[in-house]
């Protein structure tokens, strides 16, 4: 027999390959929180910014007559110095989440603050009101940017944990500034000068410039950001034509063709813009924030409080120095004792959302506010000046309440690379809102003063100035028809601004119930080495 041929051998199958090991994720920028490292500091550095930003808007209108006298100019001329740097606002705040990705908030922050000192500088040796005005709009550079960029800074460096104690600090920049702006500015111009409501920006800006540099974070840059030309062309003429008519829409008539043209031209870019911000890869301000229902919510709550702050930082004063004749430094110390409920307020609301989230918090501040501001539909010239303050102090209390738990809420749902976007559309809903709730209350009130007029006519003698029978009733020390035509005048006025505090409380009551759709407690921020499915709502 012949040999057995050798048995081939099958060759061992190699050993599985170990699954390949997982890649450990990069670290969280430091910079993201200050967990372990010290965050009040920093947190005060960037309150004094916006502090100063948002103080500037309110402490210049009690000077405008001033500036009337001192430059021989109408009012309608005067009032531009207001309304330019409102202007340059609404352009410069929708690039703030461009510009703090592209360059580091810290770095924004700083020549947000130089800008905002020359600014105020330059606006403090104007020589003539059109200088003025062109400084203004300057200053606007710096003043658009530190509120923005501040709110953004604070979500980025506070532990989630401490976000409500925090926001209730810097809320003092937010609610507090325009409260005393009214006081601070009336006793600069009545028994100072007009051009130290500019100085006085200077000596606080440099040393918070010089904090800034010295002790806020590094913040990182997100390289490869693009700049969104046409978004930025859209949203800024959309902007610029919005505030321009509901600015100058009383002086123009409502329905004058340059005012209806503006809004018409604003309302087309701004949907331009949407459609625009959709469809691009890196869009200037990321609406899909809005796919949350809880910043979608939050963010008409806070355009809804907007509305009721300012239109009674503007309407009360002008009653105050109309009915009872208080100059610009009184009115602005019987608003000065409220605002101190505000400051209690803050820090509390802060604790409270830390705690419980933001919904009832939300729910009871604004139920105080619609509750007050309806008392406050019963007011007229007889009114004591005690009667207000305990009417303000409510509404103040209600508004310190509410605030922050709803600024805070919307945005803590949202992952940390949107903060900067979200920041942003934040306070051009603030800005807007309270733009065109005081334009659209304003239109009302000429109108309701229109319709009480006419209706209370017969009324009014017809005796003509100068006439025997004035003569006589003078000489009794009665105060005859131009008195009585004033009296019926200031009732009408009053009368007039009664309605729209009623139909504010009834607005803000509508917010009460779409506070009732917050969370109860805040969602806990999504770690950074969560996968994007983490952030899917959004």
């Amino acid at each position: 027999m012949g040999a057995r041929p050798p048995q081939r051998t099958r060759p061992a199958a190699p050993a599985p390959a170990p699954p390949p090991a997982r890649a450990p994720a990069p670290p969280a920028p430091a910079t993201d929180t200050l967990e372990g490292r010290g965050w009040m500091g920093p947190l005060l550095i960037v309150m004094i910014g916006s502090f100063m930003a948002v103080l500037d808007t309110s402490i210049v209108n009690v000077a405008i007559p001033r500036l009337q006298n001192e430059f021989g100019a109408s009012t309608d001329q005067v009032q531009w110095v207001a309304t330019a740097y409102t202007l340059a606002l609404g352009i410069v705040t929708p690039l703030t989440g461009w510009l703090g990705d592209r360059y580091g908030l810290d770095r924004v922050q700083n020549a947000a603050l130089i800008l905002f000192v020359v600014g105020s500088a330059l606006c403090g040796l104007a020589s003539g009101l059109n200088v003025l005005i062109g400084f203004r709009i300057f200053q606007a550079i710096g003043g658009g940017l530190l509120p923005a960029v501040s709110q953004a800074m604070v979500y980025r460096m506070v532990p989630r944990e401490k976000l409500g104690a925090a926001m209730g600090l810097y809320g003092f920049g937010v609610v507090v500034a325009p409260a005393i702006g009214p006081t601070i500015g009336g006793y600069l111009v009545q028994y100072v000068s007009w051009r130290l409501i500019f100085y006085i920006n200077v000596p606080i800006g440099i040393v918070a410039a010089v904090l800034s540099f010295m002790l806020l974070p590094r913040f990182p840059k997100i390289p490869g950001q693009r700049f969104d030309y046409l978004g930025f062309l859209t949203i800024a003429t959309g902007l610029f034509a919005l505030l321009l008519a509901l600015s100058e829409g009383e002086t123009w008539h409502w329905t004058s063709y340059p005012t209806l043209g503006l809004i018409t031209v604003g309302l087309l870019s701004l949907a331009l813009f949407v459609v625009v911000e959709l469809s691009v890869a890196e869009p200037m301000l990321d609406l899909r924030v809005f796919r949350s229902g809880t910043y979608t919510i939050s963010a008409l709550l806070v355009a809804i409080l907007s509305i009721g702050l300012f239109s009674g930082l503007f309407y009360i004063p002008l009653f105050l120095q109309r009915g009872d004749g208080l100059g610009a430094f009184d009115t602005g110390l019987l608003l000065l004792a409220p605002a101190v409920v505000t400051v209690i307020m803050m820090p509390i609301s802060g604790w409270l959302y830390d705690r419980i989230g933001a919904r009832w918090p939300a729910v009871i501040g604004l139920g105080i506010v619609a509750w007050s501001t309806y008392l406050m539909h019963v007011m007229n010239t007889d009114t004591s000046r005690g009667q207000f303050m305990v009417w303000l102090a409510l509404r103040n209390l209600g508004t310190g309440l509410a605030f922050m738990p709803i600024m805070a809420g919307s945005i803590s749902v949202l992952p940390l690379r949107l903060v900067s976007r979200a920041s942003a559309l934040n306070n051009i809903v603030l800005r807007v809102s309270s733009a065109l709730g005081l334009a659209l209350l304003t239109a009302l009130l000429t109108t309701q003063q229109a319709q009480q007029l006419s209706d209370r006519s017969a009324l009014l003698p017809a005796v003509a100035p100068g006439s025997p029978q004035l003569q006589s009733v003078a000489d009794h020390g009665q105060p005859g028809a131009i008195g009585l035509a004033n009296s019926v005048g200031l009732q009408i006025f009053g009368s007039a601004i009664a309605d729209l505090f009623l139909l504010t409380a009834g607005l803000t009551a509508v917010g009460m119930l779409l506070a009732l759709f917050l969370p109860m407690r805040r969602r806990a921020a999504a770690p950074a080495t969560a996968p994007p499915a983490a952030h899917a709502e959004v």
